[in-house]
């Protein structure tokens, strides 16, 4: 079987970077109408940001809900289902808007901090600098591995004295199936054990495109964050 033609790799890698600037429209209308607030629980807050996705881009919204985490939930995997809670006056917390857009399999996060703790607002003001350093060492080495790019990524981590959560930095876009958490076919996440280069041929011949995941949390004091985004479409 022939594999995808130059025409459409190119329509699948526009999609994929119409999702993530869709998602970073949705944030920060988000943002701007401060649907995330203390005092909102974690289940309405992703309710409201659906409906607010649906509004905005009509059928190019899932029906499926964002994940809202904040205090202690943010520290646990987000694959995992919890009890609402109510965002907090101190509370720090995760928007993952990934499941509400539609065609190709992305994902976006970002995190916010409420009141005046100078440890938490220092886990935002250090989330998107290691997002960034992940970046620049895939660009760094043409021939990098999963394995090397997450070796990179938790060395960054620990300089910044911040503890890596789950035990991968991303993971394979576009290609769901393949990138599934519960069969964990390591050549498709950013791991310790993916020893295959990045840039390479995915399934169906189609070029590797990839998330980059960053969560760090806070053993200690109990919190975390996440920062999410493409990592070789920008």
């Amino acid at each position: 079987m022939a594999g995808p033609d130059r025409m459409d790799e190119r329509l699948r890698a526009l999609g994929l970077v119409e999702a993530q600037r869709m998602a970073q429209a949705l944030f920060a209308d988000v943002m701007a109408r401060n649907v995330i607030a203390p005092g909102n629980s974690e289940h309405e807050t992703g309710n409201w940001i659906g409906d607010l996705a649906r509004q905005v881009f009509g059928t190019a919204a899932r029906r499926a809900e964002p994940v809202v985490r904040s205090g202690p939930h943010t520290v646990l995997p987000y694959e995992q289902e919890l009890p609402d809670r109510v965002i907090g006056e101190d509370d720090i917390v995760v928007a993952d808007l990934g499941p509400v857009l539609t065609g190709y399999e992305t994902d976006f996060a970002r995190t916010l901090a409420f009141g005046n703790d100078p440890h938490k607002h220092c886990l935002i003001e250090d989330l998107p600098k290691i997002f960034a350093a992940g970046r620049d060492a895939f660009y760094g080495d043409s021939r990098i591995t999963g394995r090397q790019l997450y070796a990179e990524v938790q060395a960054v981590v620990a300089k910044a004295g911040w503890t890596l959560g789950g035990w991968h930095v991303g993971r394979l876009v576009g290609a769901p199936s393949a990138a599934n958490s519960h069969t964990r076919q390591v050549s498709s996440f950013l791991c310790t054990d993916n020893d295959q280069p990045l840039r390479r041929s995915g399934p169906g011949g189609w070029q590797a495109h990839w998330i980059l995941e960053i969560h760090l949390v806070d053993e200690h004091q109990g919190f975390g964050g996440s920062h999410k985004g493409l990592l070789d479409l920008t």
